[in-house]
This record gives structure tokens, sequence and C-alpha cells, in this order.
């Protein structure tokens, strides 16, 4: 399928153009949006998304604000300075913007059931759209992320437990797969940086929240995590997992920590291990 993804756009509530994919099959089983990471982007998730759709489900992901072809077209128009930077309406925007494309799903795949998954700053966004909207997904999957609180959340220094490895690159935290830094240091929609430096202050501070009570207790939720992330680990990831289960509630909380992954599990050395268990995840849980 070297035809796949359609690369499509929609304008947001605040006029900004966002660039998205899908990557459709024939009467899917599901639909999986993924929301990525901090200056990550969509197309990072090919091989994901060809996964899922060998699997049996369609997939959509958004290049969000600052990011990727979206980020670029902002730095181009004028509207932003910088990749990263997230224009008008600022992080709330941001988050909405990412529900808006799940409205466009269901919109366009009417009785079909929609799981989302997140990773890193992406998760963050998927965990703000379980707290308010939880009714509208069948499941869910967080990578790489962490319950958001301060002290919890890994706040920068990321690759320190590597920097001293001979021929450290400074990508060492992604990934022990060499090979998956120097793509990313290399690719021109990719981009480092701390979220208050590119957010702002003002808007970075509200990625810290928790999941609010009024979850939906049934929502089948998984995460996935590194035991060498640094930012979550184990320990930010199992009490996110406890925070679902014992405030929220929730009934299908399942937490899998890979010894010694670090931070994108998806592009790890046991990758083809961790979309098996998103895999049988969502046939157990949604189709």
């Amino acid at each position: 399928m070297t035809d796949l993804p359609i690369t499509r756009t929609y304008n947001d509530s605040f006029g900004v153009e966002i660039t998205f994919y899908v990557w459709p099959i024939e009467k899917p089983k599901a639909i999986v949006q993924i929301a990525h990471g901090l200056g990550d982007h969509a197309r990072r998730y090919d091989h994901l998304a060809h996964a899922l759709n060998k699997a049996g489900y369609s997939v959509y992901a958004d290049d969000h604000r600052g990011h990727g072809v979206t980020g670029k077209k902002q730095v181009a128009s004028g509207a932003t300075k910088t990749m990263g930077n997230l224009g008008k309406g600022g992080i709330k925007a941001a988050f909405e913007q990412v529900h808006e494309m799940t409205n466009i799903i269901k919109a366009e795949n009417p009785g079909v059931k929609l799981v989302l998954f997140g990773h890193s700053y992406g998760s963050f966004i998927s965990q703000k759209l379980i707290n308010q909207y939880s009714n509208e997904y069948d499941a869910a999957i967080l990578s790489g992320s962490s319950l958001l609180v301060p002290g919890v959340l890994g706040a920068g220094g990321f690759n320190k437990k590597w920097d001293k490895e001979p021929g450290a690159t400074g990508y060492e935290w992604l990934s022990r797969d060499k090979e998956v830094g120097k793509a990313f240091a290399a690719d021109p929609h990719t981009f480092y940086a701390a979220a208050a430096k590119v957010f702002g202050v003002p808007n970075a501070i509200q990625l810290f929240f928790t999941p609010k009570r009024g979850i939906r207790t049934d929502l089948p939720l998984l995460l996935q995590a590194g035991s060498d992330d640094p930012i979550g680990a184990e320990r930010g990831n199992q009490m996110l997992a406890n925070t679902y289960r014992n405030k929220c509630g929730l009934e299908n909380v399942t937490a899998i920590i890979y010894h010694d992954g670090r931070h994108e599990m998806y592009n790890e050395i046991n990758k083809e291990d961790v979309i098996r268990d998103l895999l049988a995840f969502i046939k157990a849980n949604v189709a």
C-alpha cells in the first residue's frame, strides 16, 4: 500500500490549517487515532499504522499545532516564530484541535469504534481528552506517559544517563536503537526543545493536571512505557495507572513496563513485542 497515507487538511476553530494523514482500509474493525509527541510528527508512526492496517484497523493521525507540516505552515505564514509555537489560543486550543480530529473521524466513520492512542505529549493531550470526552472513545492507549505532577513527570536533562557514552548524540534517551536518534536528528520535521521554551511558560504549566472523577469507569486503558524512560518510567506510569483505578474508578487498566526500554517504545529494539501487546489489547477490548 505504497499510496498510503492519504494527506488531508482541516481548519481548526481558530482557523489554523491542520495537516493530517489517513491510512484507511475497507470495513475496519475499529479506527485508531494517533496523537504524536513533542517535537514529533505523525509520519514517524507509519510503521505502526501499517501494522494496524494489517490487523484490520484504519488509522488517522494529525500533525499537531506547531509540529510537522502543520507547524511548518504556521511558521511560513508568519503566524508563529518557530516550530513548537502553538499559535492563537495556546495549549487549550492545541488540546481542542486534537478533539476536532476526533470529531472528523467519527463523522466519517459512523458506528465504527474509536481507539485513542497518544505518545508522550500526545499522551498528555489524550489524558485531557479522556478527562473531558471519555464517552467518545472505546479504549485508550498512553505510550511514554506519566502522572502529570511536578516531581514525577520528567523535567529536562533527559539524556544525562547516556551523555558520557562514546559518540553520544543527545538522542540516546529515545531508543536503544541508535538509528532512531540519527533519524530524529536528520528529520526536517522534528525538533528537540523543552515545552516551556516553545510553548511558553503559561501554556507549559497547563500540562500539569491529573485524571478527573467522572471518566466512564468501563473505558479500557493501556499504559506502555520503558523502565529507562526519563519522562515517566515505571514510577510515573504506575502512579498514573493507580490514579485511574483508585481516584477515577476505572475497572480495566493495564500497565506494561518494558525492561530497559527508553522513551519511544514503538521505535525500540523490541518494538514488535510492543506492537503485539497493543494489538492484543485492542482485539480483547474493542474489536
